[in-house]
């Protein structure tokens, strides 16, 4: 694969075999594990065979992917379900069109040898977060749960250094880490980490990726042959996992380490199996939780946040 440098940004071409549609993707970070049905479809060609060339792009601002797709700047992008939810009713044409990674990743993470053996532990405690607004709703309704509010904990912007906050003292948890990611660095690091998973503590589930784009002038049939395509790659790397991950890991040496090694085995069984499906009470049920938490001022309809591209 050619790897080449855009303002910050890399990228990797599909080698035309003939004429074909462009399309440029977005992803929401630098190519890691969770983007392993992308680039697999992209290595075995699988792009190519529905005549698509697909430019993938790593944004050097990980906001910036639905704001491009949203001004016309690209044609998807990899996004989070909970941060769509927000983006619409801010104003921002986006929509779901697919799904990437069909769980949540995220977690409430502590020290394996803290005290905290429960959510409830944490009154009086520093918890370090990345994002505001989704984070806090998020830890809000797993407070309440255990008969804590967030006025019981001091709440610490660790912009998106969570680990290494929570590793180093700073903060006594954090909210946001990834159990793929943080959990096994913080293993490799010698310093354990135990998660509290959101979904078990009262939080609807939702995708934790999938891909965005602008209803406005998206291109339903070339979004249909790009999911058509890693679906695909997903089953690929469902039934050969071992070999799926050598041709992920050959594509950059960044990647051939212990760390995105164990982040590939942990993130396998949550990729979505049937990316264009539509769970239509997984929108509503965390529409519902954003506007109880008062995050949204009104309930969109599901047409408003999601579509199925395949249905007619």
């Amino acid at each position: 694969m050619k790897l080449t440098s855009l303002t910050a940004a890399f990228s990797l071409c599909a080698s035309p075999l003939m004429a074909q549609d462009d399309m440029t993707l977005m992803l929401d970070w630098f190519i890691n594990p969770d983007h392993g049905p992308i680039i697999v479809a992209q290595e075995l060609g699988y792009f190519a065979d529905v005549d698509l060339s697909v430019e993938i792009i790593a944004p050097a601002d990980p906001s910036d992917p639905p704001k491009m797709v949203a001004a016309g700047q690209a044609d998807l992008a990899i996004s989070y379900q909970p941060q769509l939810h927000l983006q619409i009713h801010q104003g921002l044409p986006l929509q779901r069109v697919g799904t990437l990674v069909a769980t949540p990743l995220n977690c409430l993470l502590v020290l394996e040898d803290s005290d905290i053996t429960t959510p409830a532990d944490l009154a009086g405690s520093k918890i370090g977060f990345s994002v505001g607004g989704v984070e806090e709703a998020v830890l809000g309704s797993i407070l309440r749960n255990h008969g804590l509010s967030l006025d019981d904990v001091e709440l610490i912007n660790v912009n998106w250094s969570l680990s290494p906050s929570l590793m180093s003292g700073q903060v006594d948890a954090v909210i946001g880490a990834y159990r793929n990611f943080e959990l096994n660095q913080m293993d490799i690091e010698g310093v354990p980490g135990r998660c509290f998973y959101v979904e078990e503590e009262g939080l609807p589930s939702y995708d934790e990726l999938i891909y965005v784009a602008n209803p406005e002038t998206m291109d339903r049939d070339m979004i249909r042959r790009f999911l058509a395509a890693t679906e695909k790659a997903t089953q690929f790397i469902v039934n050969h996992p071992q070999e799926s991950w050598d041709i992920f890991a050959a594509t950059s040496p960044e990647l051939q380490d212990e760390l995105n090694a164990r982040a590939w085995v942990d993130t396998l069984p949550r990729f979505a199996l049937r990316p264009t499906a539509m769970d239509v009470g997984r929108y509503v049920n965390f529409e519902a939780f954003l506007h109880d938490a008062g995050l949204v001022p009104a309930m969109n309809d599901v047409a408003t946040i999601a579509i199925d591209v395949t249905a007619e």
